[in-house]
């Protein structure tokens, strides 16, 4: 057994919904995508069209991505986050998306709320957190579906679910 073995710190991954303890430090980030469910995309993009064929009738040019780029989703920003406890448990969380560089200092005492991911292997998300230090609550956000699609492009489908609606209510009348 090498000595790296001997002193090597174990980080506690599947933890309770509330941390409290001394932030310890970030952990090098990555990015990860959000999945876009199709059919309900597809729907949105199809009633879209309908918006989209009335502008090219009236030849208007209506700026649009295609479906590939919507269906990859947006991607966001995923850090380890690392708190030790009292008894000198070193604690690991996933922040999914960013908080402001100062809103943390290495030895602030924080308390996170915490929930379980979908994916069993990977580390508990962070929710919320209070830097007790400073008494600042903080929040991490990161994009969703809605904000990846656009309000330009819920709009149009908002307007083309209308439309097939009037049409579909004069038809049936």
């Amino acid at each position: 057994m090498d000595d790296v073995d001997l002193h090597r710190e174990q980080i506690l991954r599947h933890v309770g919904p509330v941390i409290t303890g001394r932030f310890a430090g970030y952990q090098a980030s990555y990015t990860r995508e959000v999945r876009i469910g199709q059919p309900l995309l597809m729907a949105v993009v199809l009633a879209a069209g309908v918006i989209q064929l009335l502008a090219a009738l009236v030849r208007m040019k209506p700026g649009r991505r295609s479906f590939k780029e919507l269906k990859k989703g947006p991607e966001f920003l995923v850090t380890p986050v690392r708190v030790r406890d009292d008894l000198g448990q070193t604690y690991e969380v996933e922040m999914h998306g960013q908080l402001p560089q100062s809103a943390l200092h290495r030895g602030d005492l924080v308390q996170l709320r915490t929930v379980a991911q979908k994916d069993v292997t990977l580390p508990h998300r962070l929710v919320s957190l209070v830097n007790l230090t400073t008494m600042q609550p903080l929040t991490p956000r990161i994009p969703t579906m809605w904000s990846h699609l656009g309000p330009a492009l819920l709009l149009q489908a908002i307007l083309g679910f209308l439309i097939v609606a009037a049409v579909v209510a004069a038809v049936m009348r």
